[in-house]
């Protein structure tokens, strides 16, 4: 069984988790996550066990205090598939709106109209 443990101290690793989860039986693997770029950690971690020591672990440990923070012990979800390409924020460009020009069902050309730039009303 792949358990999920969160909101751990920082100051937490491989080590204290295998420590914590062998008072339930045998711990196959701990692992604190660490961030790529500090090298610190990100205040979570994965632990496997048997399923029947694993179970037990969660029904002890949720919500247990654990140097000075309460942790989060649950079943680890399976990863999702995540889109490739990585990113987070929109390339998408452009400033939207009427970009200007002439409109003859405005009336002729539409100045500063939408652009994206403040003209300040000069136009």
């Amino acid at each position: 069984m792949n358990i999920y443990i969160s909101n751990l101290s920082y100051s937490i690793t491989d080590g204290d988790l295998t420590d914590l989860f062998n008072e339930y039986g045998p711990v196959t693997s701990a692992k604190v996550i660490m961030d790529r770029e500090t090298g610190r950690s990100r205040g979570f971690g994965f632990v496997e066990m048997e399923d029947a020591d694993g179970q037990n672990a969660i029904d002890e440990l949720n919500n247990a205090e654990y140097e000075g923070k309460t942790i989060s012990v649950s079943v680890a979800r399976p990863r999702t598939e995540r889109p490739a390409g990585g990113g987070g924020y929109n390339r998408g460009g452009g400033f939207g709106g009427n970009r200007g020009g002439y409109n003859r069902d405005n009336g002729g050309y539409n100045r500063g109209g939408g652009n994206g730039y403040n003209l300040g009303g000069r136009y």
